[in-house]
């Protein structure tokens, strides 16, 4: 049985705030980090939560970020919001556009952020809910590095290029889903190869495209995408939209860029929000009743929401005001 340590919510994000600065984070940064990862942490996303401090520190270690950043906001077009993360982390970045994003969507009704040169170690579904509580529904998608075979293939062409998208829901934690067009999250892949556990079969191949069991030959080999061809258009559609589009990199080319460090991806980011009052007008209550009607219906039926267990880990982890990680992760923070 693996050794756990619980910890306050505050422990968890100081502890994550202290090893950032101590590692050469700006203080921007490092905050800017502490509180995606304190977030996730809360919410039981162990993949996404303190351990992703471990793949951080190989990442600066390596010199493939800008400490101390300052990420350069511009007002591109009418509904166009760019962003320039000028090497740094993404989250930063992030914040700094918001407030633009969310008053160009509330002005015209539809509006778009690119996030360029950034480097992008985090979960999607934050972006959404930030955007959720201002009242706008959003979708956001990124590429990674090439990772993930195509449908048919056996070599990485595409990333675990995540969607993620956020609804609005009045009284209520929006309706959020944020999955990877990879059959799995790589870091899940990770958990399971620190763990020494088998990943289940469809995740990866081995060198050979043969299917693996096996976290370290699936970490050497080829991840797959979900749904075979289906998974495979839409990460193809993910490496377009937040790749030449907002002008940045495919994930091949940022493995290229890499170059055998080992670290986190570089490449940018499109976040694209819109403003149902704009769309509904006078008759917002009523439409937005009719998603709720929706929901209703799936969960009247004892089907799940998605992020529904994310929520009830928040409550939880709210009631309590701790989380539980592995001894071992916290030993290894620690040690850095």
């Amino acid at each position: 049985m693996t050794a756990t340590i619980t910890i306050t919510l505050d422990e968890a994000y100081n502890l994550a705030e202290k090893t950032f600065i101590k590692l050469g984070l700006s203080q921007e940064h490092a905050q800017a980090n502490a509180r995606l990862l304190q977030s996730c942490q809360r919410d039981e996303c162990d993949s996404h939560g303190l351990y992703r401090v471990l793949s951080c520190a190989q990442t600066i270690k390596t010199g493939a970020v800008v400490l101390d950043a300052e990420p350069v906001v511009e007002d591109r077009a009418g509904g166009i919001v760019a962003v320039d993360a000028k090497g740094g982390y993404s989250l930063l970045a992030l914040e700094k556009g918001l407030p633009m994003l969310v008053e160009k969507t509330r002005k015209l009704g539809i509006a778009a952020m690119a996030i360029n040169h950034c480097v992008h170690f985090s979960a999607l579904w934050p972006e959404v809910e930030m955007l959720a509580e201002h009242g706008l529904v959003s979708l956001t998608m990124v590429p990674s590095h090439s990772w993930v075979a195509p449908a048919g293939g056996k070599t990485g062409v595409f990333g675990t290029n995540p969607i993620a998208f956020g609804w609005p829901r009045a009284g209520k934690y929006p309706f959020v889903f944020d999955f990877a067009t990879s059959a799995a999250a790589r870091g899940e892949i990770e958990l399971h190869r620190r763990a020494g556990k088998p990943i289940p079969l469809g995740w990866a191949v081995d060198k050979d495209g043969e299917p693996t069991t096996d976290a370290e030959t699936a970490l050497q080999g080829a991840m797959l995408t979900f749904g075979g061809y289906k998974g495979s258009a839409l990460s193809a559609m993910v490496e377009l939209l937040a790749g030449p589009l907002i002008g940045d990199m495919l994930s091949l080319e940022s493995q290229e860029w890499d170059n055998g460090r080992g670290a986190t991806p570089k490449h940018g980011e499109i976040v694209i929000a819109l403003n149902p009052e704009s769309f509904l007008g006078a008759a917002m209550a009523e439409h937005m009743g009719r998603a709720e009607k929706m929901f209703s219906a799936i969960t009247d039926q004892g089907a799940r929401l998605p992020s529904q267990r994310r929520y009830e880990a928040r409550e939880r982890s709210l009631a309590n005001g701790t989380v539980t990680i592995p001894q071992k992760l916290y030993d290894d923070i620690r040690a850095l």
